[in-house]
């Protein structure tokens, strides 16, 4: 007996491949932007994003690589090339030797600073502005509960205002 291969009827693959396809397409959008304007990958300026909205621009980096979905090592390597380029310091953490902070320089902040107005440009002119405003909310309505199933921590839906 041959095993029975399961199949997407027409809606169920278009819109999985539109969502693959978006996956795989906008990040290769976003990087390429940041990477002509501030020499930072999409990744790279989520950590200093995230850096920039903590208290005092400084988190362990066991809670950046939470917050971007990254593995310590990773992240640790980001960090590494993000300090040398002195837009990050490492520290030890003063209630636990064994944790390390990092904290965004001045530097660090005005390179994300420069950094944005093309960013939201892209962002606009990929996404937002092809939507109305019912459309924008339908999305949300739809990725969120995709999302929080991939994330039931919320450790990426948590950052964004609501």
């Amino acid at each position: 007996m041959t095993p029975t291969v399961p199949r997407m009827d027409a809606l169920e693959s278009r819109a999985w491949l539109a969502l693959v396809a978006t996956s795989e397409l906008l990040p290769a959008a976003l990087d390429a932007q940041l990477r002509a304007d501030a020499q930072l990958t999409h990744f790279e300026f989520m950590v200093l994003s995230g850096l920039m909205q903590a208290e005092h621009a400084t988190m362990r980096s066991t809670d950046i690589a939470s917050m971007v979905n990254s593995t310590l090592p990773r992240l640790s390597k980001v960090i590494g090339k993000l300090a040398a380029r002195g837009l990050v310091e490492r520290a030890e953490n003063p209630k636990d030797a064994r944790v390390t902070d990092v904290r965004l320089t001045s530097d660090g902040r005005k390179v994300l600073v420069h950094s944005l107005p093309g960013h939201l440009e892209l962002v606009h002119e990929l996404v937002i502005d092809r939507l109305d405003r019912q459309q924008l909310a339908a999305l949300a309505d739809i990725l969120e509960p995709l999302v929080e199933r991939l994330d039931p921590a919320r450790r990426m839906l948590d950052v964004a205002p609501r």
